[in-house]
């Protein structure tokens, strides 16, 4: 909010949006640069997992994601809908945690402060899986927050 107006910061890469895309690889990269990395290693570039919350691995949206996108799904100890990329085994609230974690840092970068509070929604279309799922993805931030408190560049692992 700047006075009783809110405002969409803008990110580092001068955008105000940033893709829920994951990049791993020697850095993990989140938005922008992540896309960029997507060309030369889609295998470890992660997008659209938010099509995979709250979803076992066995469910027919799941089998069908698996046959169109570069990376790989596996199934989680619990039977849901994984991701791997560089040989570590990730759920999708991680995913979205890291991309929470890049609007975290982006917020505080613009504000000079830190940024203890956040409002997250969820698709109108979302079941009760899938937002409990991204309720958690929130907790990992608060979480990962909590452990670290000093900001860091949101490009280093």
């Amino acid at each position: 909010m700047e006075g009783a107006t809110p405002k969409v910061i803008e990110n580092s890469e001068g955008m105000r949006t940033t893709p829920s895309i994951i990049g791993f690889g020697e850095q993990r990269l989140v938005g922008i640069p992540a896309k960029r990395q997507a060309v030369t290693n889609p295998e470890n570039t992660i997008f659209a997992a938010k099509r995979l919350i709250g979803r076992s691995y066995d469910d027919e949206a799941t089998q069908k994601d698996k046959k169109i996108l570069p990376y790989r799904i596996i199934k989680a100890p619990n039977g849901d809908a994984w991701v791997e990329a560089e040989g570590k085994q990730y759920s999708p609230s991680q995913i979205g945690a890291f991309v929470l974690t890049k609007m975290k840092e982006t917020a505080e970068s613009y504000l000079g402060r830190n940024v203890g509070k956040a409002v997250i929604t969820v698709p109108a279309y979302f079941n009760d899986a899938q937002r409990q799922a991204t309720h958690l993805a929130g907790l990992k931030l608060s979480s990962a927050v909590l452990q670290n408190p000093e900001p860091r560049d949101s490009n280093i692992p």
